[in-house]
């Protein structure tokens, strides 16, 4: 006995929304089709079937598949997922049947067919039963872009696509770990939407992009963009940071404030970037610093640099906190972590002042030099700790000493940042003298010069052999405790050994 013949099930993608874009693929496929089925809201009108309206004839047969509900809210015993699961049952029964018959049914869908489609769900179900194809179509989200004329994402800039009904915490974080974004289903999900984007600092180069390539297409500014009026076809876009500034393309009524973000770029290793500095710094349309510093970050198009001396912290944040005044978003640079002898103490205490108080401003932590030098030779920091500066630029002398003093004393171990210079040499020769005063000879001493680089150089001695005269401004220090140990380990192995050094969390 002959099987009857089975249809083919076609996934259409039918674009954005211009019919212009059909593809001629899609065209054909249409054209041909027993079957067209699409979907549309209780009572409201089908989007794809309407950009599809050219090429349809009355040899067709149109299957209208209405959602029972567009929004959570429901009367159905099984609520909203119970309402949707009947109405996908029931719509494919209803092509099965037609497939069955031999039919080709072709499914309109917006955009892409396995973009967040409701066409998956009938694929799922149907395409283990019968033949299938798809058919791409343009999606929204480069519509969108499209429509910006601005790139999407860029080299090795990271794009994430996002639906709007993501919590607004989880949309936060993910906004804040990426380069670029596009995030979909909006409508009544916009103000949280909005929300998130605000909360990760990118809401002053984001856009919504409404009825992307259709004849209403609106493109208006995050930040300027009302709730309100924002319907579900439409996507919200962060595009790349590597061209236009965002904030230039926005009118000057209508331009953000702009904010400051200290940066810290760890000791020396592009390893030891966190993933949240190089987004700021990929995000930053400015970046202010130290010039050795601001040579470490990578040059993007679009970006200005500002390098300035290593002595003027005090200017670097005034003129770092005036830009963000003026709508700009600033990177301000700084070695290992900004909170440790760094320059977000200089942006914090200069922004305490009637013309900059309303600045946003944030510190992203880095790694700092301490712990980088730390982790070369084990866990010299494992215990309490503490960190000085030898410097006596912004402060006496006499207080470092002091200090080095209730450091010793207090006999745990510490990290000393800045111990020389050209101009300094005699503090680290002072800083030797003072703890020999409550150290053993024995007290292990690292000096690490250089940690990250390909010239770094780390040597584990004693307070005793310690030469002071080796010491330079890329140098950190690491002072024992009298529970400071080293030992030799690795012996025999083609290491030839190393010396590890911990502090104890013992006592006894």
């Amino acid at each position: 006995m002959t099987q009857p013949p089975t249809g083919t099930l076609i996934g259409v993608g039918v674009g954005p929304g211009d019919p212009e874009l059909l593809t001629i693929k899609a065209v054909k496929a249409i054209q041909t089709a027993d079957v067209i089925a699409f979907h549309a809201r209780p009572g409201g009108v089908s989007a794809a079937k309407t950009i599809a309206t050219n090429y349809l004839s009355d040899n067709h047969e149109l299957e209208l598949l209405e959602y029972p509900v567009t929004t959570g809210i429901v009367d159905h015993p099984g609520g909203y997922a119970g309402a949707m699961a009947d109405f996908y049952l029931e719509a494919t029964t209803r092509l099965a049947a037609h497939l069955a018959a031999g039919k080709t049914v072709a499914v309109l869908t917006l955009g892409d067919p396995m973009l967040y489609s409701s066409y998956q769900h009938l694929h799922r179900v149907l395409a283990e039963q019968f033949p299938s194809t798809i058919i791409p179509g343009i999606p929204s989200i480069t519509a969108a872009a499209d429509a910006l004329g601005q790139p999407l994402c860029e080299e090795e800039e990271i794009l994430t696509v996002l639906p709007g009904t993501l919590d607004q915490v989880v949309l936060t974080a993910r906004l804040r770990d990426t380069d670029c974004a596009v995030i979909m289903k909006l409508g009544r999900t916009f103000p949280k939407v909005k929300q998130a984007l605000i909360d990760a600092g990118v809401a002053d180069k984001a856009y919504v992009v409404v009825r992307a390539s259709m004849t209403d297409e609106t493109i208006i500014p995050v930040l300027a963009a009302d709730p309100e009026t924002i319907p579900y076809f439409a996507v919200a876009v962060v595009p790349s940071t590597g061209g236009i500034d965002a904030t230039d393309a926005i009118p000057a009524g209508d331009k953000p404030r702009g904010e400051v973000v200290v940066v810290g770029l760890g000791p020396g290793s592009p390893q030891w970037i966190t993933p949240e500095a190089t987004m700021e710094l990929a995000h930053a349309t400015d970046i202010v610093g130290y010039s050795t510093y601001v040579n470490r970050v990578p040059h993007r198009a679009g970006q200005k640099r500002h390098s300035s001396d290593n002595k003027v912290e005090a200017e670097r944040a005034a003129m770092a906190l005036d830009l963000a005044k003026r709508g700009r978003r600033v990177a301000v640079v700084s070695s290992g972590d900004p909170g440790v002898f760094a320059m977000a103490a200089a942006v914090i205490e200069t922004a305490d002042d009637d013309q900059w108080r309303d600045v946003p401003v944030r510190i992203v932590p880095g790694m700092t030099a301490a712990q980088a030098v730390a982790s070369r030779v084990g866990a010299p920091l494992g215990h309490d700790f503490g960190m000085i500066s030898l410097s006596d630029r912004l402060k006496p002398f006499e207080v470092v000493e002091n200090r080095v003093r209730a450091l010793a004393g207090a006999d745990m171990a510490f990290a000393v940042y800045n111990p020389a210079s050209k101009e300094r040499r005699d503090q680290v020769a002072i800083l030797k003298k003072i703890v020999a005063e409550y150290q053993a000879p024995t007290t292990p001493v690292i000096v690490a010069r250089a940690v990250g680089s390909n010239h770094e150089q780390v040597t584990v001695t004693t307070l005793a052999d310690f030469d002071p005269s080796v010491v330079d401004m890329q140098t950190m220090l690491i002072i024992g405790a009298s529970t400071t140990r080293t030992y030799q380990a690795g012996v025999g192995t083609d290491e030839g050994g190393v010396k590890r050094v911990f502090t104890s969390r013992r006592y006894g």
